[in-house]
């Protein structure tokens, strides 16, 4: 039995699922992230690096940006957000800098992963501010999205 906190990190995470297909129907690495505020979603984003030609168009920017506009403040303090992939060191210090309330991630990130796989940075002592870190919800989902993803692009790099 899950209780009320749980289905609705469920439920959001769903979302960010959602934003994270959408990425890959655009031909972009498959993650997906959500900025909620209030049980509102005020900022939504999925990876855009290849299409905007920008290296900073990482899903949770994107979403962060968009809630930063909506709410008319760059510091986020009461938000969560949920990012189907575990953020990189630029996402984590991004999270930091908005001054997020809590992180939901799905999948880890053994390469890149800055919050529990390859750095810890949220809870490095030289910020003035703590995230709180949920990590795991739809884990197998986001896992799988990003796997297959993959494994479809070496086949095609293959075949070329």
């Amino acid at each position: 039995m899950t209780t009320p906190a749980e289905e609705r990190h469920i439920t959001y995470m769903r979302k960010a699922m959602s934003q994270a297909r959408s990425g890959l129907a655009a031909n972009e690495v498959p993650v997906g992230a959500l900025v909620v505020l209030e049980d509102r979603i005020v900022g939504k984003g999925y990876n855009q690096s290849i299409r905007r030609c920008d290296p900073t168009a990482h899903a949770e920017i994107v979403a962060l940006r968009q809630a930063a506009k909506k709410v008319g403040s760059y510091r986020l303090t009461s938000a969560t957000v949920y990012c189907t992939l575990e953020p990189c060191s630029m996402c984590a210090g991004a999270l930091v800098q908005a001054r997020i309330r809590l992180l939901v991630y799905g999948a880890k990130d053994p390469k890149a992963g800055a919050v529990d796989s390859q750095l810890n940075l949220l809870a490095a002592q030289f910020h003035n501010h703590r995230i709180s870190v949920l990590s795991g919800v739809l884990e197998k989902e986001s896992s799988l999205l990003l796997k297959d993803f993959f494994r479809v692009r070496r086949r095609k790099r293959a075949d070329l």
